[in-house]
């Protein structure tokens, strides 16, 4: 029995019932919508307190400028262009704009045989779900037709069969059992070939059983179609190759049509991820059938018998959604990207966002997302969710901000599901997941991992002593997505002749990072003044077969020289990374984190890094108090860290003086 309360009514009111349960229902859901982020977070117990929007639309995390794009999009039918890194929603929104989409009239596209020109078919759009029904009708009438003509026809077989039996009992002679044999075999040939014409055999204006080639029976929403990576046929349509193309033996022009995806997404949405891939031709077709919003069918393989088919133009009315990244934009067909910037939208989306209360709570609502959308892993508990938004956090590798590359995030997300569902947890905890990084790390890692022991083991990474001309650099292998941190020693020689007059590099650099050693030579000068120019001065990155580029060494490669040209020790204990500009400023650079982690993994006591970088450095406290980060501004900061100035130290109070100590 539920409690009621009963309320005194007003003069000429009802008397009112309230169930006082479902009135705190209702009165803690409002407290809920109005309460802030961070209150949203500190009550949190586990994820399935979320609750998770059904639309897609409302799963988007961080992309509000984008979602607000979608919307319009969808409002007005306008093609959309999305440009960012892999993993931060841009098939999401591609799905998303699918289900904003009014949901228009869907119509089944049928393919008729043309009486006039076979190589012609005749294209007739209908409503959705008729197709069938028509197909289903032009069958029954096409074989009512010859039915009559079927019967006399198999009577008059029989009769052809037993005639022969019946002339030799009469006549007495076998020549004439032949003659007659012979006449029905032949009478029997001409009856298939009869009943075989007879099927395909023109029924009505139209001619033939039509066949289906877009077929939306039972379908409620707008289609969603991903192109991504499909050939020319999957994309704009194929007519399948006919060997028996002669003899009226072959099949009809109309029924070897296929369909592209570019007319299975006639109403709703065609999305294409990487679009540059697509070959120039494709793209210029592409280009096409947007301006037209319908395409002919043809084949594909110019030395096909489908190439000499051309269908009536096929209806293909769809929201282009187009993604890549920076690269797609320069090699995108123009006229293919204008065209979607005259009728559409560009958007750049965002990679990060910045860590606050309310982000942070986004955060946790992606968790519960990927949880439901799994199905098959267990709820996140607070202090799990908590870790989630320090990897996001770690991962952003820029201050203050959070990752929005939440594709490898969902990935650590299932990783550390399947470590609970598998050791019979009822919840995450933060225990899992730091087992999830350490069972599911990225090739990058564990190549790093790989990289860092081996050069151990043959001593090319030294961690202890002082030598002279040899510093250890940091460095990050993998691309943006995912990368990891390397140990990057660099040794330098210097030899009196001055020959060479330049600096020589070998390592297998690139062309920034060869730039950026001929920048170190501006410091070297400023501080030795001429004292440089009597020399040949080489540098190494030692076994680079990975190859090296960037100028986060830049610092690493000036202190190797200065120790090498002046004869003072580098502390082996220590290692840096930061860029150096030509008046020997330190400059930020990325990839600190991970920079940091491998040092520790190393053996590393002491890491030199910019000091406009020390925020970007997430990392657990634990593995934090293994070192000692030391951060620096200028070179002479780094050189008097670095090396070992025991009776060097005028040498270190020149550079010092150098422009007041600083510069």
């Amino acid at each position: 029995m539920v409690d009621r309360a009963v309320k005194k009514p007003k003069k000429g009111k009802k008397l009112e019932i309230v169930r006082p349960d479902r009135k705190a229902a209702k009165a803690a859901k409002r407290t809920a919508a109005s309460e802030s982020p961070e209150k949203k977070l500190e009550r949190l117990n586990d994820t399935s307190e979320i609750t998770v929007s059904k639309q897609i639309v409302g799963q988007v995390i961080g992309q509000e400028s984008a979602v607000e794009v979608i919307r319009k999009a969808a409002k007005q039918r306008r093609h959309v262009f999305l440009i960012g890194e892999p993993g931060t929603g841009k098939s999401m929104l591609g799905l998303a704009l699918a289900e904003l989409l009014p949901k228009e009239k869907l119509v089944d596209i049928l393919s008729f045989a043309n009486p006039n020109d076979e190589n012609q078919p005749l294209i007739r759009t209908v409503p959705a779900g008729e197709g069938r029904e028509i197909v289903r009708k032009a069958r029954v009438e096409s074989l009512s037709m010859f039915k009559n003509q079927n019967l006399l026809m198999f009577i008059l077989a029989i009769i052809a069969m037993i005639a022969p039996w019946w002339v030799r009992s009469y006549y007495k002679s076998d020549i004439m059992f032949a003659a007659f044999f012979l006449g029905g075999m032949m009478f029997l040939a001409a009856f298939v070939i009869f009943i075989n014409l007879g099927r395909r055999a023109p029924a009505g204006k139209e001619g033939g059983v039509p066949k289906v080639i877009v077929d939306n029976f039972k379908k409620d929403q707008v289609p969603f179609l991903d192109a991504t990576g499909a050939h020319a046929g999957a994309l704009l349509g194929d007519v399948l190759h006919d060997p028996f193309q002669s003899g009226g033996l072959g099949t009809p022009a109309h029924e070897r049509v296929v369909t592209g995806m570019i007319h299975k997404a006639n109403k709703g949405v065609l999305f294409i991820d990487e679009i540059a891939t697509l070959q120039p031709h494709t793209q210029q077709e592409l280009l096409s059938a947007l301006q037209e919003r319908k395409y002919s069918i043809t084949g594909q393989s110019e030395r096909s018998a489908g190439a000499m088919v051309r269908t009536e133009a096929v209806p293909c009315d769809f929201v282009l959604v187009a993604a890549g990244n920076l690269e797609t934009v320069k090699h995108m067909h123009p006229a293919l990207r204008s065209r979607i910037r005259g009728y559409g939208y560009e958007v750049y989306m965002n990679e990060t966002i910045k860590d606050t209360p309310e982000n942070r709570w986004k955060i946790a609502v992606f968790v519960a997302q990927e949880v439901t959308k799994d199905q098959k892993i267990p709820h996140f508990s607070k202090d799990a969710v908590g870790e989630i938004v320090e990897e996001a956090r770690r991962r952003a590798n820029r201050k203050n901000h959070l990752t929005l590359r939440l594709r490898d995030l969902g990935g650590l997300i299932r990783a550390a599901g399947d470590l609970a569902a598998e050791r019979g947890a009822k919840i995450v905890t933060k225990e899992h997941i730091l087992g999830a990084k350490r069972i599911a790390r990225s090739l990058e890692q564990q190549i790093a991992d790989k990289f860092i022991e081996r050069k151990k083991e043959y001593e090319v990474i030294i961690t202890q002593g002082k030598i002279i001309g040899r510093v250890n650099g940091l460095a990050v292998i993998g691309g943006e997505a995912s990368y990891s941190g390397i140990i990057l020693p660099i040794e330098s020689q210097v030899t009196p002749g001055g020959k060479e007059k330049e600096f020589v590099a070998t390592g297998k650099l690139g062309e920034i990072a060869k730039e950026a050693v001929k920048n170190v030579s501006a410091i070297i000068k400023k501080y030795f003044g001429d004292d440089i120019q009597k020399y040949d001065v080489y540098v190494q990155f030692l076994q680079t077969y990975e190859g090296v580029e960037g100028d986060s060494a830049s610092i690493a490669v000036a202190t190797s020289i200065i120790s090498a040209l002046k004869l003072i020790p580098v502390k082996q204990d220590t290692a840096m990374t930061g860029s150096l500009s030509v008046r020997g400023e330190v400059l930020p650079v990325g990839g600190v984190s991970a920079k940091v982690e491998a040092a520790i993994d190393a053996g590393i006591k002491r890491i030199l890094v910019p000091k406009s970088n020390l925020q970007d450095i997430i990392i657990s406290k634990e593995r934090l108090r293994r070192i000692n980060i030391i951060p620096v501004e200028t070179i002479s900061e780094v050189l008097k860290e670095a090396l070992d100035w025991k009776g060097k130290t005028a040498i270190l109070n020149a550079i010092e003086n150098v422009n007041g100590g600083k510069h």
